[in-house]
């Protein structure tokens, strides 16, 4: 039987594939969310609460064109944090990118609390979004 909170990953990662952006803001996001985004692409920084979060996500889905497609390869879960395996493709002003992905949430009372992503090549995210 999996971790609950490998269930909410995998559920909120479903939910974002179809671009149910509503239940992220009902269902997966904690108020107060913190999400971490490294490099130096214009996507990187700090985005703190719902609405800065979901600014983000539209941000990416609308510079890749909505080509964006997450696949999750792994999930691991306690009752504090989850690990999460994925390949990300897009692409972009005809360039196209692929990256292995690993990020890492921390859950409070079943929502993700907060979120550090990392690229498995900085450098290749940073150019493909800039």
């Amino acid at each position: 039987m999996p971790h609950p909170n490998e269930v909410l990953v995998r559920e909120a990662n479903a939910a974002l594939g179809r671009r149910e952006m509503d239940a992220f803001r009902n269902q997966y996001f904690a108020e107060d969310i913190r999400w971490h985004i490294p490099g130096r692409s214009p996507l990187a920084g700090d985005y703190e609460g719902v609405a800065q979060v979901l600014e983000y996500s539209g941000r990416v889905l609308e510079l890749s064109g909505g080509t964006l497609v997450v696949e999750l390869r792994d999930v691991l879960a306690n009752d504090e944090h989850v690990v999460t395996l994925f390949t990300i493709r897009a692409e972009r002003a005809g360039k196209h990118w692929e990256d292995s992905y690993v990020t890492v949430s921390r859950i409070r009372d079943g929502k993700l609390a907060e979120h550090w992503s990392y690229p498995g090549d900085q450098y290749a995210y940073d150019e493909f979004w800039s």
